[in-house]
């Protein structure tokens, strides 16, 4: 599985985005080493005893990601986050480990306090990301799995992955964040000069301008701002070796306010026409996820409830075992008191990895069934993004052409600007008295 990693603070935004409604399913499966059993209570305890040092990323945060078609169990999860944090020194620290659902698709977060209690200091991690890969090229090889082409070879990692930030700027714009690297990454490779790649962001409805932080932008119809070296997967320093000096292009202001001119009311209302008529398209299978997330929320609770009274049940069954008064003394004298505790923790273990087997079975099942939902909710995105990407190469040929008439018009107004002081020349004006011979 891939394994990414970070130190962070921020105990309480740490804890809101681990628990955050837009998973289709939350498990805390493991609090460690914490007073608190909550995710809340946990981190603010790592903050408080990370006061008492100079440590500002106080926690260490680790994602832990299958392959989307492997059914991985949660012991697999337990073996990883247990590997991961021996080779980073972290064995014995305070962790929790938490489970989200979402499209069909299970991963894992490991958050542990990098706090070292007894010498107040905290541990250090030298070199965390290659040891991680490391680790997760084990794994995959572990398992047998297909190795990803970015484990296999650095250099050859997907260019399409995104961060947060990324996607929930296309959410905002109504686009698949895959598809808006994937237009610049493409504009970029089969361009060599700044012109080419601007008339190839424009095919798509963007134009290059001056970010507020003089690097070069793309902005779109919509109005949204996109740094081109991050969409593009570039450094800065190659995009203004190819694309020149920012200070050249309009800012982000400008270039805003020449958009809005050139898109006609009707090519805005046939945008805004397009993202309802999508809308409604994707709301019968949203509520169909939601409907199928809570019946299998229903589903675990159910399961729950009864694996809970069945260890109550089994429990009270081991208890009886153990004779009380003068036969439990005489077992306890004979060792066979001792026969008897180590049998009930024996059964003990085996319950609960058999109770963990019953919820892993239903939950591999339950992802089956989420997954069927999630292949026609793809079928429908691809299509969706076939229909705005023709009605974004639309809008940016009618926008390049406007521009080019606008372009055209001013190069006129100049000529005549020049036709007419040529024919009409200013009057010379009289030369200033020379004072000094005057005196």
């Amino acid at each position: 599985m891939i394994l990414k990693g970070s130190q962070r603070g921020g105990a309480i935004q740490l804890a809101a985005h681990l628990l955050k409604c837009e998973n289709e399913h939350v498990e805390i499966h493991e609090m460690r080493g914490f007073v608190s059993d909550d995710l809340h209570g946990a981190f603010n305890e790592a903050h408080a005893i990370a006061k008492g040092t100079k440590c500002q990323q106080f926690l260490f945060s680790l994602s832990l990601n299958p392959p989307p078609w492997e059914q991985v169990s949660t012991d697999a999860f337990e073996r990883a986050a247990d590997a991961a944090e021996e080779r980073l020194g972290l064995e014995g620290q305070p962790r929790a480990i938490v489970f989200h659902e979402k499209e069909g698709r299970r991963h894992a977060h490991v958050v542990w306090s990098r706090i070292d209690t007894e010498n107040m200091r905290a541990i250090n991690l030298p070199h965390y990301k290659r040891k991680l890969t490391s680790l997760s090229k084990e794994i995959y090889l572990e398992h047998g799995w297909e190795l990803p082409e970015g484990l296999r070879d650095p250099n050859l990692r997907d260019p399409l992955n995104f961060n947060r930030d990324e996607w929930q700027q296309a959410l905002r714009a109504g686009r698949d964040p895959r598809e808006l690297k994937q237009v610049f990454q493409q504009a970029w490779n089969r361009s060599d000069s700044a012109k080419a790649f601007g008339a190839a962001l424009m095919e798509n409805g963007f134009i290059i301008a001056r970010g507020d932080r003089r690097g070069h932008v793309a902005v779109d119809y919509t109005g949204e701002v996109y740094a081109i070296a991050k969409y593009t997967g570039v450094r800065a320093k190659e995009v203004r070796g190819r694309l020149g000096d920012p200070a050249e292009l309009k800012s982000v202001k400008d270039t805003k306010t020449a958009l809005r001119d050139r898109l006609t009311p009707r090519l805005k209302e046939f945008s805004d026409r397009m993202r309802q008529k999508q809308a409604e398209e994707r709301r019968p299978l949203k509520v169909e996820a939601r409907a199928l997330a809570k019946a299998h929320a229903d589903e675990r609770a159910r399961l729950k409830a009864g694996q809970e009274q069945r260890w109550q049940e089994e429990t009270a069954a081991r208890q009886a075992r153990l004779r009380p008064g003068l036969k439990g003394l005489l077992d306890l004298v004979t060792g066979k008191a001792h026969a008897v505790r180590a049998a009930n923790a024996r059964e003990a273990w085996e319950a609960l990895k058999r109770d963990q087997a019953q919820k892993d079975q239903l939950i591999t099942d339950q992802m089956k069934e989420r997954r069927a939902l999630q292949v026609r909710m793809d079928e429908l995105r691809k299509a969706q993004i076939m229909e705005r990407a023709k009605l974004d190469r639309t809008i940016g040929q009618v926008l390049d052409m406007k521009g080019r008439a606008a372009l055209t018009q001013a190069e006129k107004n100049r000529e005549r600007l020049k036709d007419y002081q040529a024919n009409n020349p200013s009057p010379r004006q009289p030369k200033p008295p020379d004072r000094d011979h005057e005196r």
